[in-house]
């Protein structure tokens, strides 16, 4: 006589179930390092660019670096036309013919926001020092030496 077989057995269940927890205990981690991965290259290169166009910056201001204090602030000098003394006018007005440097500040990939700052670290999004020319990520300790 043959019996015709129903279904699984508990055992059959129980094996399929503890295979697929090892595959995603193995899997689900580098998914986790992938992203953090990207938010660190991310910084890098937001952090490439913009230090080179401080340095643009530097070379047509008559080594003047982009301020951080009064109107013409360091975002205002990046984003705006300017004169070679700092002055900044929306891009277009005639006489501002340097810049912009940036179309806009980018996010901190770490913090969502683009904010500028000088204080210390968790103040603002990016730490610039205008004295020294020093552009950094300021949301946390173990990221502000990029």
């Amino acid at each position: 006589m043959k019996w015709a077989r129903q279904g699984f057995t508990l055992i059959e269940i129980l094996i399929v179930i503890i295979v697929l927890g090892i595959l995603a205990a193995i899997v689900v981690p580098q998914f986790s390092d992938a992203s953090t991965d990207a938010k660190l290259n991310s910084l890098k290169t937001n952090l490439q660019v913009i230090r080179g166009q401080i340095e643009l910056y530097k070379i047509q201001h008559n080594e003047n670096l982009p301020e951080t204090q009064g109107s013409d602030t360091f975002v205002n000098q990046m984003t705006q036309a300017s004169k070679a003394d700092g002055t900044t006018a929306s891009i277009g007005t005639s006489g501002y013919n340097l810049g912009p440097y940036l179309q806009s500040i980018p996010n901190n990939p770490y913090t969502g926001a683009n904010t500028v700052g000088s204080g210390g670290i968790g103040t603002s999004d990016w730490y610039y020092d205008s004295s020294t020319g020093v552009f950094r990520a300021n949301n946390h300790a173990d990221y502000a030496g990029y």
